[in-house]
């Protein structure tokens, strides 16, 4: 009887920690896998065509989207920033990031009514 309610109480422990483990990392993830580098336009531009590396612009992403990036953009200004976006639809563009931890992602931007940006943010496909 006792192995079983030190087995139950272990088990509740470790899935607690699994659980914090796991969000922490989630809350962080994106500074992680996309952080490890400063935007650079021209480095930006030259990646758009490379299939040379797979994350191609996968390491600028997270600094570009925190730092470079500000609410109230003009879409034209970034469209000169970053060039032609790999997908568009209305309120919203998409520039390829490459296939970064075997997943294929995208830096998704929106803007409002006035072409002004709202939000950005990493997907992954």
């Amino acid at each position: 009887m006792k192995l079983i309610k030190w087995s139950s109480i272990a088990f509740a422990v470790f899935t607690v920690v699994l659980t914090i483990v796991f969000f922490a990392w989630w809350t962080m993830k994106d500074s992680i896998m996309f952080g490890s580098e400063k935007f650079d336009q021209t480095k930006w531009m030259q990646s758009a065509a490379s299939i040379e590396k797979d994350c191609k612009r996968g390491d600028m992403a997270y600094d570009l989207q925190k730092n470079v990036l500000g609410k109230g953009a003009p879409r034209n200004s970034v469209n000169l920033l970053l060039g032609r976006p790999s997908y568009e639809d209305g309120n919203a563009m998409e520039y390829d990031l490459g296939k970064c931890m075997h997943v294929y992602h995208g830096l998704l931007i929106f803007f409002d009514e006035n072409n002004r940006l709202i939000n950005s943010r990493i997907s992954s496909h």
